[in-house]
């Protein structure tokens, strides 16, 4: 019995020391901000998807919110994102033998520039993107839109905070 417990408390010691500090959000290290700001992302793309820019404000707001314990603050933030949308585009991508396209691609682009106050060497502006294949006999409107545009900002959203504040 008493064999069990140093064992007990060994194998609890080896699975909480690792190499360096972790959270279970995902964000690797100590985050020295407590605030963040996320500013308006204008679309840009020359093809324009009404209400596009919004939602994906709002997206990397709740996602930051959701996988940190930081403030959402409209100005004065300790971390800062902003950039704008800068491709929207659907291309075919495969044809059938009377030139039909067979599947189709959503693509959304987004430049990002990240700022770190409280840690400068952190700042970056990067562009991340994502796609949605979909059947070429869809009409990607509606609800399918809508669903199609919501997984791609789910990876988008997601890269940008592994980028920012995961450092994976």
């Amino acid at each position: 019995m008493k064999n069990l417990k140093y064992i007990l408390i060994l194998l609890v010691a080896t699975t909480f020391s690792g190499c360096g500090y972790y959270n279970f959000t995902g964000a690797k290290g100590p985050i020295d901000a407590k605030t963040f700001q996320v500013n308006f992302f204008q679309n840009n793309a020359d093809l324009i998807e009404p209400g596009i820019d919004r939602d994906f404000t709002l997206a990397l707001q709740d996602l930051i919110q959701n996988q940190t314990n930081l403030n959402l603050v409209s100005s004065g933030g300790d971390l800062i994102y902003e950039g704008e949308i800068v491709d929207y585009r659907t291309t075919p991508m495969t044809a059938t033998a009377d030139q039909q396209a067979a599947q189709n691609r959503l693509t959304i682009r987004i430049n990002v520039r990240f700022s770190n106050r409280k840690k400068e060497t952190d700042d970056f502006e990067k562009t991340f993107e994502f796609y949605k294949d979909y059947p070429g006999t869809q009409q990607l409107v509606g609800s399918a839109l809508n669903a199609a545009i919501k997984e791609i900002y789910e990876r988008i959203t997601q890269d940008i905070f592994n980028e920012s504040l995961a450092k994976w």
